[in-house]
């Protein structure tokens, strides 16, 4: 990447507090919120680049690309669970990881980080359709990005579970026929 994109992300990057999302798992395999958002960060970078962004456009939707999931709690853990079970129906639905977890992210990201309307919008919106619509250019690249980067990374996953499991039922296969 760019010196470009190192300068705008650098003080996030070496933040404390980001430096744990390294421990997160994120959409299986090895990898964490970290990788995830940093790729999501790149590949913002990318588009808006290659959308003729402004560069002040550039800078905000590439910083709120790395704080997109920087909403500091484990959603799979027991405390998440109980919380959760003080909601049924569909207040239970809307209050899921899925739906909350931008806004959680854009109030994190803006107490420590100090973001402008366009990034706390982007942040908020990025899990779209789950979540409002984007409303500016910078909340539908990141939307985009993220969509882009979790894909790829969910592929991945699940490409590693299918070869993990052919490797086990085609030998096993085999062997039978002899």
């Amino acid at each position: 990447m760019t010196e470009n994109f190192r300068e705008m992300t650098e003080d996030i990057i070496n933040h404390p507090l980001f430096l744990q999302l390294r421990s997160c798992p994120h959409h299986g395999g090895d990898n964490s919120l970290y990788i995830h958002s940093i790729s999501t960060a790149k590949c913002a970078y990318r588009l808006a680049r290659q959308f003729h962004m402004r560069e002040e456009r550039v800078r905000a939707v590439t910083r709120a690309a790395l704080l997109h999931d920087f909403f500091g709690y484990d959603w799979q853990s027991e405390r998440h669970r109980r919380f959760m079970c003080r909601y049924s129906g569909f207040k239970r639905i809307s209050h899921m990881h899925a739906f909350i977890h931008g806004a959680h992210a854009a109030r994190r990201a803006d107490r420590l980080f100090g973001l402008d309307e366009r990034q706390r919008s982007a942040i908020t919106s990025h899990m779209f359709p789950l979540a409002p619509v984007p409303k500016n250019s910078e909340a539908w690249v990141l939307t985009l990005a993220d969509k882009l980067v979790a894909s790829k990374e969910v592929g991945m996953t699940v490409g590693w579970h299918v070869r993990s499991w052919y490797r086990k039922v085609v030998p096993a296969a085999c062997a039978v026929r002899r």
